[in-house]
């Protein structure tokens, strides 16, 4: 049997478990078959085969299908918080729409990008863990030539498709951002740290729009008014975890936000161009007025 049919099978097997939840061999094998004449390939398989997939798609993918005794059906063991097990399913669906389907590249168009660092992801996650100082080469945007950082990377968040490492500077003991696409030559060294105890990214981040720091001691209520097309956008995709609905109608989608006001929320709501109005707090209108302003005049 072909190494391909194994791993399409491997990936039918977790789809079953994925919208079953849970389910009998019966089940499975049943789906299978039916499986089988679609793709037509033969997926059909023995108990024992079955049970050797189980093995290999724990070892290979960490999805751990377990059986229950009791009620004698099988079940996807949930290892992962909810967030971290969708962006995982995310990215395996991803991963065998490209990889194992190979008829389907003429059917796909990729956007073109460079790298996101994310080769760096795995290095950065075992030094965070550690408590490993580590030290790399960084190019920022608006130098010419690239620094050396010796910094004690504290953890790691994605942001519009990127990842970024924040860190604290060993030069000036400040925490900072790095774009994990701007870091070359990382090097991870036995010098361990010490993280302060009163570090917690989730709690510093929780009321701020993208990846810059806190710029005030408090956040702020911000009311934003929708085209009742843009609201649709905005109720699939929210803008921000403290996103609450304040009116829902033909006419508009208005919404409340409590976030720190910063250049990233600023430059998020300014690409929506018409579509949104900002009605709180009156500054930050003005604000966003200013800035059209500044690009009509160019």
């Amino acid at each position: 049997m072909s190494q391909k049919i194994t791993t399409l099978r491997h990936f039918l097997i977790i789809k079953k478990m994925r919208t079953a939840k849970r389910a009998t061999f019966a089940e499975i094998a049943d789906y299978l078959e039916r499986e089988s004449v679609f793709h037509d390939y033969d997926f059909n398989i023995s108990k024992r085969t079955f049970q050797r997939d189980l093995d290999e798609i724990e070892s290979i993918y960490g999805v751990y299908i377990k059986y229950d005794f009791s009620g004698k059906f099988y079940f996807i063991e949930e290892e992962f918080e909810q967030e971290i097990g969708d962006r995982f399913f995310e990215a395996f669906d991803v991963y065998n729409a490209l990889k194992v389907n190979e008829q389907n590249k003429q059917h796909i168009y990729l956007e073109k990008r460079q790298t996101k660092g994310t080769e760096h992801l795995y290095g950065l996650l075992h030094a965070i863990k550690n408590l490993l100082q580590i030290a790399f080469t960084y190019q920022k945007y608006y130098t010419d030539y690239p620094e050396q950082r010796t910094v004690h990377p504290l953890a790691l968040k994605e942001y519009k498709n990127r990842w970024y490492l924040f860190a604290k500077d060993v030069y000036d003991n400040r925490v900072k951002v790095y774009a994990l696409d701007r870091i070359s030559h990382l090097e991870i060294s036995k010098i361990s740290f010490q993280k302060d105890a009163d570090f917690n990214l989730g709690k510093i981040m929780k009321h701020s729009f993208g990846i810059v720091m806190p710029n005030s001691e408090t956040p702020e209520k911000v009311v934003l008014s929708f085209t009742p097309l843009q609201g649709k956008y905005i109720q699939s995709l929210p803008l921000h975890d403290t996103q609450k609905i304040l009116i829902d109608n033909n006419k508009e989608l208005r919404i409340c936000l409590n976030i720190y006001l910063t250049q990233d929320f600023k430059m998020e709501i300014l690409s929506m161009g018409e579509s949104v109005k900002v009605l709180k707090p009156e500054w930050f209108a003005e604000e966003v007025k200013e800035s059209y302003r500044r690009a009509l005049d160019k």
